[in-house]
């Protein structure tokens, strides 16, 4: 029985909170997953704020640790 749709999964905490993410995933796909506008985003990622060009590169590690925080814009 091989089953490639049991990919393993990982799990990493985001905004303080446990989420799971097939291995391999990268960080737009994960901002996709939370049903998050990469466009409409900044992130942190293990504490360091991780800058748009990195992002199609950093694949997402267990217990990575992200803070997402939503661009508003207003006056």
């Amino acid at each position: 029985m091989n089953n490639s749709a049991d990919k393993a999964s990982i799990t990493l905490q985001v905004n303080g909170h446990a989420q799971s993410c097939p291995e391999g995933t990268t960080l737009p796909q994960l901002l996709t997953q939370l049903n998050m506008d990469p466009r409409l985003v900044a992130v942190e990622y293990n504490g360091e704020i991780l800058h748009r060009q990195f992002w199609e590169s950093t694949v997402m590690q267990p217990d990575d640790r992200l803070e997402v925080v939503t661009i508003v814009g207003g006056g």
